[in-house]
């Protein structure tokens, strides 16, 4: 199932899941649901991420054309308040953004297509999740918004005192400061009808 969300171009996702008494089986990616979706994506990396603590705070990462990413996250094991802000400067939605709470149970899936900033912040502890990418990881290319930026104004479930992040996360620049790294057009995995 596709859950459309604030933005067109985010997507709840939720495989199906069949389960009995042994427990359950599901596809949690089918490139040919996505595409009968109209969401003709091409993702070629796998990436797994596991924090320990809760509170930490990961993002707001992005990467720039050539080696832009569109992202499918979703949680393994725990919980998380997932983020997306659009950074696209010419977008008349540039700045928002929008707040999903994920975790392993409810088997939902978040589909961020490049144009996207990205953060996440864990619930509980030993939280794992998996994303898919469009794009090999760019450190040229790398870039981010600052997680507390008082301009995007998210409302972290942590106290900023309490929230565990990284000296390379702490130094990211405000979203003022982005230069114009994204068009508006359709998204990169968008499929005309």
């Amino acid at each position: 199932m596709v859950i459309d969300t604030s933005f067109p171009e985010v997507k709840l996702l939720v495989p199906t899941k069949h389960q009995d008494e042994r427990g359950f089986f599901s596809e949690t990616y089918s490139r040919r649901t996505l595409t009968k979706a109209g969401l003709g994506f091409e993702f070629v990396q796998d990436n797994h991420a596991f924090s320990t603590h809760r509170g930490t705070i990961r993002g707001l990462h992005f990467q720039i054309p050539p080696y832009a990413q569109d992202k499918i996250v979703r949680v393994i094991r725990g919980a998380i308040f997932d983020v997306v802000v659009d950074v696209r400067r010419e977008s008349p939605t540039f700045g928002r953004f929008e707040g999903f709470w994920l975790d392993a149970a409810d088997w939902k899936q978040l589909l961020i297509p490049a144009g996207f900033a990205h953060g996440l912040c864990t619930l509980e502890p030993d939280t794992e999740i998996m994303y898919k990418v469009s794009n090999f990881y760019s450190p040229a290319h790398d870039k981010g918004v600052r997680w507390n930026d008082p301009e995007i104004g998210i409302e972290w479930p942590v106290k900023p005192e309490e929230a565990l992040i990284s000296p390379k996360d702490r130094a990211l620049p405000p979203l003022a400061t982005l230069p114009s790294y994204f068009g508006v057009t359709e998204p990169a995995g968008a499929l005309s009808a």
